[in-house]
């Protein structure tokens, strides 16, 4: 059965919340940004992990789709998320900061809104 773009959009919110919870609490990250949006698009969470500054990509999916999310983040999708992130470090003025991009995955139990599980990819490319 296909999902309706709302159940998706409200599971991919509810999976960005529970990452960044899981950052702050397990992880010690700082949060600086969420859904940080400019004329390129979007970065889920912008974060410093001690002094490096970290651009977040969240991906939320049924326990069905593990594959799916790890691999749902494609030459495209990095490319996409660099770019966004050197016109976030140019427009903090941050043109040397130590950076890195991870990867949080979420994922629930089909029909339900609890994480089954957390997994952190952190340098994932």
């Amino acid at each position: 059965m296909q999902r309706d773009a709302g159940y998706k959009k409200k599971m991919g919110a509810l999976g960005e919340k529970i990452a960044g919870e899981y950052l702050i609490n397990t992880e010690g990250y700082k949060i600086v940004a969420r859904n940080y949006t400019c004329p390129l698009g979007e970065l889920d969470i912008v974060a410093y992990d001690g002094e490096t500054l970290v651009f977040v990509e969240v991906r939320s999916g049924s326990t069905l789709s593990v594959g799916y999310a790890e691999e749902s983040i494609g030459f495209r999708k990095q490319k996409k998320l660099r770019q966004l992130a050197a016109y976030y470090l140019k427009e903090k003025g941050m043109p040397d900061c130590l950076c890195r991009f991870d990867v949080v995955i979420v994922l629930f139990e089909r029909g339900r809104s609890s994480a089954k599980e957390i997994k952190l990819l952190k340098n994932a490319f």
